[in-house]
C-alpha cells in the first residue's frame, strides 16, 4: 500500500498505540488522556515530546482517513485503536520493528530485538535482520522500501536502522552524533526508574516487617 508520509505526530501516536495495544492490553483501547500520556512519556521514546490533547486528536484523525488507526464504539469515553499491520500490508513481527523505530529513533538489529522483549520475542539478530532486510528490500508495488540502513557512526560496531513512514532518510543521517548516546541513556533511564521502585517496595516491606517485630528500620536510631 502506498501512503503518504506520516509527520512527526501522526508517527508518535500511532506507535503509542502499537505499543500499548502489547504491553498494557488490559487498557487497550485507549482514551485520548491515556494516548497521550504515552506519547509524552520520557523513557522509551526519542525524541520525548510534548503534544498536547488537541494535536494527539488531530493526529488521530488523520490516520483515521489513513485507515491506519480507528475509535471503537460502544463506549461513553471514544477509545483509538490502530490498524497498522493491515493498513501498511506487514506482518506482526516487521510491525513491531517499525513501532519501535517510530517510537525510540534509529537503533541496532540488536538494540531492536532487547527493545522488542514486551511486543515480540524474536529468536535471534538474525531473525530481526532478517525481517529488516525484507523491509528495506520491500517492491515498489508494495510501497517501497520501509527502512533504510544507515552508515556506520565513527566507533560503532553495528550500523543503525531508521524508518521511512516519514518520508526518505538519507544513509549518512545521524552518522556524525555519538552512537548510540540518546538510546543508552533512554534505556539506562528506564531501568533506573524500574530499580528505584523496585527498592520503594523493599523498604516499604521492611519498615512494615520492623513495625510488627517492635523494631527500628536498619538505619534509625532511637
Amino acid at each position: 500500500m502506498h501512503l503518504r508520509p506520516l509527520t512527526e505526530a501522526e508517527a508518535r501516536v500511532l506507535a503509542t498505540l502499537m505499543e500499548k495495544a502489547r504491553t498494557v492490553p488490559d487498557s487497550y483501547p485507549l482514551t485520548l488522556n491515556s494516548l497521550v500520556a504515552g506519547c509524552n512519556q520520557k523513557s522509551s521514546r526519542d525524541p520525548v515530546m510534548n503534544m498536547t490533547e488537541a494535536q494527539a486528536q488531530e493526529a488521530l484523525d488523520s490516520l483515521k482517513l489513513l485507515s491506519l488507526a480507528f475509535a471503537t464504539s460502544g463506549s461513553r469515553v471514544a477509545r483509538w485503536e490502530h490498524n497498522f499491520q493491515r493498513g501498511v500490508g506487514v506482518p506482526e513481527q516487521s510491525a513491531v520493528l517499525l513501532g519501535l523505530l517510530m517510537l525510540r529513533g534509529p537503533q541496532t538489529a540488536g538494540e531492536l530485538r532487547i527493545n522488542s522483549e514486551r511486543w515480540y520475542r524474536f529468536a535471534d539478530i538474525s531473525s530481526v535482520e532478517a525481517f529488516l532486510d525484507e523491509l528495506q528490500e520491500r517492491p515498489e508495488e508494495k510501497g517501497g522500501p520501509l527502512v533504510i540502513k544507515l552508515d556506520r557512526q565513527p566507533g560503532a560496531r553495528e550500523q543503525r536502522w531508521a524508518h521511512l513512514l516519514c518520508g526518505p532518510v538519507a544513509a549518512s543521517a545521524y552518522a556524525a552524533a555519538p552512537p548510540g548516546n540518546s538510546h543508552a541513556t533512554s534505556g539506562l533511564a528506564e531501568r533506573v526508574e524500574t530499580l528505584e521502585g523496585e527498592v520503594a517496595r523493599l523498604r516499604r516491606t521492611l519498615e512494615d516487617l520492623c513495625a510488627q517485630l517492635g523494631m527500628s528500620p536498619p538505619g534509625q536510631h532511637d
